[in-house]
């Protein structure tokens, strides 16, 4: 087997599996754990370049304004997500949130079409109109728009937009992030702490090391999912992307119970119909092209 199937599926389910470990510390407001991601990230991630002696790109990118800029609005997308998740989570809408990364990939087509002026097939179109009748139908029965959906979806595919074109790899694209990120991070925390509002240091072992094992376990799965993408063809991985929102969705309904209607069995099914169409069509497109490469 490839191991890469091995590793982005490892990422994928490990990111499905992030809800659990989030409902350890519910004691902890969700800005307070992303600042705790965030900063024990970053403390993670400069220990693996240390390892590494891998520091030559920092001189360079601290010279050049421009890469600076890209990746601090990459950062803030990228917390966006990880807040609006959290919160998700904390809050009783994991399925909510699962669906956010089901639609993720025809959000990804979408800013191929309009940022990077790709052109989809007509099986791409087909799945993202099916998509929007299922965003529409969710928002007709709740009488308001799935906005935590819409918010993971559009931020995480933003973020990927932005990585897909950024000149660092994945290793040192996620360090930056998390260095330019890190000092909001601390003053929060500091602001927290001297205020007496913080859960940090906490009285208990326990939820101080579940706050810091943020970091390796915040990282991890992302270094797991580089290695993964680096030997996998995009059809392959688009694929095992799946893995996470459905163990994310199966949660949601079996072991945090909730509530899932039939209503929403109708605008998931659209959704899924549509993930399933833009899935056989990847596919099809792949094997075409693997024919005809040795022609």
């Amino acid at each position: 087997m490839n191991p890469g199937v091995l590793y982005a599926a490892l990422a994928f389910a490990w990111w499905g599996l992030f809800p659990l470990y989030f409902r350890i510390v519910t004691t902890v407001a969700p800005v307070e754990i992303l600042a705790h991601r965030i900063v024990w990230s970053m403390v993670f991630l400069v220990l693996v370049l240390a390892l590494r002696r891998q520091w030559a790109w920092l001189a360079r990118v601290l010279r050049q304004p421009e890469v600076l800029a890209a990746f601090a609005v990459s950062a803030v997308l990228l917390a966006s997500n990880w807040l609006t998740y959290l919160w998700a989570v904390n809050n009783g809408h994991l399925i909510d949130a699962s669906l956010g990364y089901f639609i993720n990939p025809l959000v990804n087509v979408l800013l191929g079409y309009t940022v990077l002026h790709e052109r989809p097939r007509r099986a791409q179109w087909i799945a993202l109109s099916l998509a929007t009748l299922g965003v529409l139908w969710l928002t007709l029965a709740a009488g308001r728009l799935p906005w935590i959906a819409l918010v993971l979806a559009a931020s995480f595919g933003a973020y990927g937009l932005m990585r897909k074109v950024a000149v660092l790899g994945p290793l040192e694209g996620l360090a930056l992030e998390s260095m330019l990120l890190a000092p909001v991070a601390l003053l929060a925390l500091a602001f927290w702490a001297r205020q007496g509002s913080g859960s940090f240091p906490a009285p208990d072992a326990l939820t101080n090391l579940w706050l810091i094992a943020f970091g390796p376990i915040t990282a991890v799965p992302l270094l797991l999912f580089a290695a993964g993408a680096r030997r996998l063809p995009l059809t392959t991985l688009g694929l095992l992307q799946y893995i996470g929102p459905t163990i994310q969705f199966a949660i949601g309904v079996w072991v945090f119970r909730e509530p899932f209607t039939a209503v929403r069995l109708v605008g998931f099914g659209c959704i899924w119909l549509a993930l399933l169409l833009y899935s056989a069509d990847g596919w099809r497109s792949a094997r075409r092209v693997a024919v005809a490469a040795p022609a």
